[in-house]
């Protein structure tokens, strides 16, 4: 294995092994799948919301008071765009998907019976939106890793600098 003091880093072509940091865990690829899989669980409580709107036996709405059923529609609609955010692995879907998860836990306090779990939805959102911030943190931290915005910002950059210099031609 190539230790890092044996390596060119002004060397325009590397030959030879890459070098392995035995420290990285790669918390990006974790995220990824973490992201991945609480999406699949979102889409589950999405669809659930969904089963219960469109195969009730009767008029739901007419027969329920007015705030559950808002919170029916609320978690039938924010559940899949959060998972769909998640599955995408964005910024936005992980902001989405934080706000529904905080959205649980306060329904659940305020409507104990409107989840079936009461107390263990809040324990396991808790617990996941724990894990998002550990990895997202983690995530964050690793020094190689550059953010998709950060490499558009730096292709629109360049790309107007190069009609720049062509303009001054």
């Amino acid at each position: 294995m190539t230790k890092p003091q044996d390596i060119d880093s002004g060397a325009a072509i590397r030959l030879g092994e890459k070098m392995l940091d035995p420290n990285a865990t790669r918390w990006g690829m974790l995220l990824v799948l973490f992201m991945r899989v609480v999406a699949g669980l979102w889409i589950l409580q999405g669809l659930v919301q969904w089963q219960i709107v469109l195969t009730a036996p009767s008029d739901l709405f007419s027969t329920i008071p007015t705030p559950t059923a808002v919170t029916i529609v609320y978690f039938a609609v924010m559940d899949l765009l959060a998972a769909v955010g998640l599955w995408l692995a964005t910024a936005w879907g992980g902001v989405l998907w934080l706000l529904v998860a905080l959205s649980q836990i306060l329904v659940a306090f305020l409507m104990p019976d409107f989840f079936g779990g009461g107390l263990l939805v809040v324990a396991l959102d808790v617990i996941l939106i724990g894990l998002y911030l550990l990895l997202t943190y983690e995530a964050g931290r690793e020094p190689d890793r550059r953010s998709a915005p950060r490499r558009a910002a730096t292709r629109l950059w360049n790309r107007s600098w190069r009609v720049w210099e062509n303009f001054r031609r």
